[in-house]
Parts: C-alpha cells; sequence; structure tokens
C-alpha cells in the first residue's frame, strides 16, 4: 500500500515474481469513471472509491477461498479502506511502501503511461492515514532492494 508512485506496481510485480505468487493491480479494478476522474486531474471520493473497494474486496475473497497467494498493489490510504479489504487479517500482511515526497513525485513525473498525474500526490499525502499495524518499508533503493526488504520483513 501506499500514494501513488510509491513503487506498489513495480515492487509488487517483482516480488510476485521472486515468490511465484500471483499479482493483482487494484488500479486495474478501478471504473473507467474513476479513471477518468483522475486523469482530469480531480481526486476521488469515499463514493467513487466504494465500487471499486468493493470489488477489489471480492476479489481478494476469491484468491483466499482458492487458497492462492498473491500480492495485491493498493493505495488503501484510509483505515476503512484497509478494513474493508483485510477480509482474513490472519492469512494477511499489509506492507506500506513510504518515503520522500519529492522522490515520489519526481517518480510521477516520470511516468508516461498512467492516468494518475502528479498533481494529485498533494490529495492522496493529505489523505493518507498512516497504518499502524504495517510492515514499513522505505523506497529510497532499487526496487530489486525494496522488494527484498519485503521480503526479508515478511520471512519469506
Amino acid at each position: 500500500m501506499g500514494v501513488s508512485g510509491a513503487g506498489k506496481t513495480t515492487v509488487g510485480v517483482r516480488l510476485a515474481r521472486d515468490l511465484g505468487w500471483e499479482f493483482l493491480d487494484a488500479d486495474d479494478l478501478h471504473p473507467a469513471a474513476n479513471i477518468e476522474k483522475m486523469r482530469a486531474g480531480k481526486p476521488l471520493d469515499d463514493r467513487d472509491r466504494a465500487p471499486w473497494l468493493a470489488a477489489l474486496a471480492a476479489r481478494i475473497r476469491q484468491l483466499l477461498d482458492a487458497g492462492r497467494d498473491a500480492v495485491i498493489a493498493c493505495s488503501a490510504l484510509k483505515a476503512a479502506y484497509r478494513a474493508q479489504l483485510l477480509v482474513d487479517p490472519a492469512r494477511m500482511r499489509l506492507v506500506h511502501l513510504t518515503g520522500d515526497p519529492a522522490l515520489i513525485a519526481a517518480r510521477l513525473a516520470s511516468r508516461t503511461e498512467h492516468f494518475m498525474p502528479p498533481g494529485l500526490l498533494a490529495t492522496q499525502l493529505a489523505a493518507l492515514e498512516p497504518p499502524e499495524d504495517a510492515i514499513r518499508v522505505d523506497i529510497g533503493g532499487t526496487p530489486e532492494e525494496i522488494a527484498a526488504a519485503v521480503r526479508r520483513a515478511l520471512g519469506l
């Protein structure tokens, strides 16, 4: 979890590959209206996020019910969102990718193929309710180093 530009997808794909797990990017479950709203530089509100969170929670339940391990990249900025998504806390771990906002802004500015504009970073940072129960991993290293730090923190 983390704000846009924290490396959730980049690190998550690498981590899933290293572990032989599935990878799910929550961005892929956004309704088209949400993507268009963000492309237009408008932040999502809780009403916008409700169907997205419901779809993601359902997908997480499917993975757990099937006994499939997965890495899921999701912003999960607020405690209420995380409560909805942690459908079986005993079988799930939350990793918060966090770091210098200037580094994150630079990453966002360099992206060309993503719908989230750099201008929305401030709204995400303002909305972020840092989790108390998550493993915190600094994003200052390379994707390989960050994925290795996550594996170590998870004991994998």
